[in-house]
């Protein structure tokens, strides 16, 4: 039996590593992306073109009823779910003092309601043996100015993940959290000089950025063989923290 892969944000970065890499493992992969289109479907094509299978599902993680419609489509098309990777997310910056409350509240919409919508929905409908992984971040621990919406929706995120681990006793399904240190995606280069990425990449001992099949490889790890491995946080950056 094929294992089947739910991969939300798997239109670009991290998430479009994950499930191209997850494919390569021989799973079959829904890519959920929230808006563009023509990115879900270019993975769809590069997975396809390798002899993998995968199909893309539009859905807001934010969203129950639309996620609740990508689990179907993993069902229909392929038979079931065994892997979530949850690596939808945003994140705008702003001190505390000076963050929009809307802009909060997207943060959280799409970060911490998301992430639970998608959790629960796993929860409701993995085969045994299977695993969720939820993406975090290492600023969760670096705590840099600017960061703290983001920091406190992905905070809940790692300790939503080990309250699920024990929640599913009993059902041989494996919950953790990957948490990427500075990794050179759209979403953290975007607005960003190149001062101060050189200066975020000289901060790992390795000295550079990570890359997305970096984080990939641990979301592959624990999508698979890592069955012993339940209710961490793997702090997936080069050494930084």
């Amino acid at each position: 039996m094929t294992r089947v892969a739910i991969v939300t944000g798997g239109s670009r970065g991290i998430g479009r590593a994950a499930a191209e890499r997850l494919a390569a493992d021989g799973l079959a992969v829904v890519i959920v992306y929230a808006g563009n289109r023509t990115a879900a479907d270019e993975t769809v094509e590069k997975i396809r073109s390798t002899g993998g299978q995968a199909v893309a599902a539009q859905a807001d993680v934010g969203d129950e009823n639309a996620v609740t419609a990508a689990f179907e489509l993993a069902r229909e098309t392929f038979g079931g779910v065994d892997v979530v990777v949850n690596s939808a997310g945003i994140m705008p910056l702003g001190t505390v003092a000076d963050m929009e409350l809307d802009t909060f509240d997207k943060i959280m919409r799409t970060n911490a309601r998301g992430t639970f919508i998608v959790n629960q929905q796993a929860a409701r409908r993995l085969r045994d043996g299977g695993a969720i992984v939820n993406v975090s971040s290492s600023v969760v621990g670096l705590r840099f100015p600017q960061y703290g919406a983001y920091a406190m929706s992905k905070g809940g995120v790692e300790a939503l993940t080990l309250i699920l681990a024990r929640e599913l006793r009993g059902r041989d399904i494996t919950v953790n959290t990957v948490a990427p240190g500075p990794t050179a995606t759209d979403l953290f280069l975007e607005g960003k000089d190149q001062a101060t990425i050189d200066t975020l990449a000289k901060q790992p001992p390795l000295e550079r950025l990570g890359s997305s099949g970096d984080i990939a490889e641990v979301i592959s790890f624990l999508a698979g063989p890592a069955r012993w491995v339940n209710g961490q946080t793997i702090r997936a950056n080069g050494g930084i923290i």
